[in-house]
C-alpha cells in the first residue's frame, strides 16, 4: 500500500527521535501536509495536537523539526493537559526556551479569554453545561482552592467572573462580606459562586454547606439570589442547585 507523505513524516521523525538523520525539512514536505498551510486550506480542527503545538513552537533545531519536536513533548509528558500546565522549568529540560514556552501559554490564555468573551456578551447562562465547561477551563487544573463569583444581570448574563479568594492544596478561607460587597459593586442580581478542589473530589465538605447557606442568607438581604454553588472537580462539576441544595 501506498505510504502518505504524513505517514513518511511520521516515520521519518520516529527515526529521528532514535538517532536517525533522515528527517526532511517540514518546508520540504508537501505542501498539502505542512502544519501551516494545512490550517489555512483545512482549518484548525484537521491538525493533530503535534501539529498545532508545532505552529506555536514555529521552528525546530538541527536533526529536529518543530514537529518532532512537538511529538516528543507530547509523549514525554503523557498528554496535552499535563504538557500545557508544566512549569518552565520542565519545558527547559526538554531543549524548549522561554520564547516558545511563552507562546504557548499565550495561546493557552487566549483560548480562555476567548471563552470568557463568548460567556460575556453572548446568550444569558441558561445551560448548566455552558457553565460548568467555563468553570472548569478556569479552575481545574489550580494546584490550590480559589473561591470565584459569577456575577449576573437580571437577565442572567455574565457581568464579571472574578477570584475573590485563594487558598491552600485543601482549603479556602472566605469572607461573605466581601462576596456581597463585590456584588453590589457591579449591580448583579444574582450569582454564582464556585470553587475547586484539586483532590478531584467532588463531595462537598461541612464547610461547603455552611458558606452556601451563610452566602444565600446575606444575599437575599440585600436582594441578591444565590443561583447555584458549584464544585469543579477533575473531569466534572458538582452543583447544589442541581441538587436540590439552595
Amino acid at each position: 500500500m501506498e505510504r502518505t507523505a504524513a505517514r513518511v513524516a511520521d516515520e521519518a521523525g520516529a527515526a529521528d527521535g532514535a538517532g536517525g538523520a533522515g528527517t526532511l525539512p517540514i518546508r520540504e514536505w508537501p505542501e498539502s501536509e505542512r502544519p501551516r498551510e494545512k490550517l489555512l486550506a483545512r482549518g484548525p480542527h484537521a491538525l493533530s495536537d503535534a501539529e498545532l503545538l508545532a505552529l506555536l513552537i514555529g521552528s525546530g533545531i538541527p536533526g529536529c523539526s518543530a514537529l518532532a519536536m512537538a511529538r516528543g513533548l507530547l509523549k514525554d509528558f503523557g498528554c496535552l493537559r499535563s504538557l500545557l500546565n508544566a512549569r518552565l522549568t520542565r519545558w527547559q529540560r526538554k531543549g524548549i526556551g522561554k520564547a516558545r514556552y511563552a507562546a504557548v501559554q499565550a495561546a493557552v490564555e487566549l483560548a480562555k479569554r476567548h471563552l470568557h468573551e463568548q460567556m460575556r456578551v453572548g446568550s444569558p447562562l441558561t445551560s448548566p453545561q455552558a457553565t460548568h465547561r467555563y468553570l472548569r477551563a478556569q479552575l481545574r487544573d489550580r494546584p490550590y482552592e480559589v473561591f470565584c463569583c459569577m456575577y449576573l444581570d437580571n437577565h442572567h448574563r455574565l457581568i464579571a467572573f472574578e477570584e475573590l479568594f485563594r487558598g491552600t492544596v485543601d482549603c479556602a478561607q472566605v469572607h461573605p462580606r466581601e462576596v456581597l460587597r463585590q456584588a453590589l459593586l457591579h449591580n448583579a442580581t444574582a450569582l454564582i459562586v464556585a470553587h475547586n478542589h484539586p483532590s478531584g473530589v467532588l463531595e462537598p465538605s461541612p464547610a461547603d454547606d455552611f458558606i452556601t447557606r451563610r452566602l444565600k442568607d446575606l444575599l437575599a438581604l440585600m436582594d441578591v439570589r444565590l443561583a447555584d454553588h458549584i464544585i469543579v472537580g477533575e473531569s466534572c462539576c458538582y452543583s447544589f442547585a442541581e441538587h436540590g441544595l439552595l
